[in-house]
């Protein structure tokens, strides 16, 4: 079957919340595809920057590029799962222009460092656990049913498997005797999203640089 895919634009006017940031720095400007479209309009509030483009959390490629030429990066865009991966593969802090809420907050190593805590919590839930729970999703690009098969049959825990296309958190508990989740969708859901679940969530890359 093919996929076609379609770039939703956001309407929203960016530049108020633009505006609301007075650092004198030589940014590096990114965003999600949504508002892609605005970065030239940014560009003419901050005339020395260096347009770097799209990310996505599992690819800040476009920051890694001009991150020589920046003293920090300017997101624009919600949550801090691309923030935090933009700190993670640069090392610089990054300005995180919200247009929904018209909030400005600068994620830097020690966020960083938080989100990492959490995850080693997440790890030794994990270890302590009898049972758990594999999420995996239906979409193209996430699907990675075999991967969660074949991590299945190496661990020693009562495992289960758990399909989806899109996630309803609440669902998740429903199954109570689920001691731990881990994930092998989309990596935002064991950060910006796990506070939405009960339980620990834990990413599969993640667990796997831990055992």
């Amino acid at each position: 079957m093919k996929t076609i895919f379609v770039h939703a634009r956001s309407k929203l006017d960016v530049l108020p919340v633009i505006k609301k940031i007075k650092a004198k720095k030589k940014f590096g400007l990114l965003t999600t595809v949504q508002h892609l479209h605005t970065l030239d309009d940014v560009k003419k509030v901050f005339p020395d920057s260096v347009v770097g483009g799209q990310v996505l959390g599992c690819d800040v490629s476009a920051a890694k590029k001009i991150n020589s030429k920046v003293d920090a990066f300017l997101f624009i865009g919600s949550g801090e799962f691309h923030p935090l991966q933009i700190v993670r593969e640069t090392g610089k802090d990054v300005y995180c222009a919200d247009p929904y809420t018209l909030t400005v907050r600068i994620i830097s190593k020690s966020d960083l460092e938080n989100q990492e805590k959490k995850t080693r919590g997440a790890f030794l839930k994990f270890m302590n656990a009898d049972k758990i729970g594999i999420l995996v999703s239906l979409k193209s690009g996430q699907n990675n049913l075999k991967v969660a098969e074949d991590f299945k049959k190496e661990t020693k825990k009562e495992t289960f498997i758990f399909l989806f296309d899109t996630l309803d958190f609440s669902e998740l508990e429903n199954f109570p005797d689920i001691e731990c989740w881990v994930n092998t969708a989309c990596p935002r859901i064991g950060y910006d999203d796990s506070r939405r679940i009960s339980k620990p969530v834990i990413n599969l890359d993640d667990l796997k640089k831990l055992l």
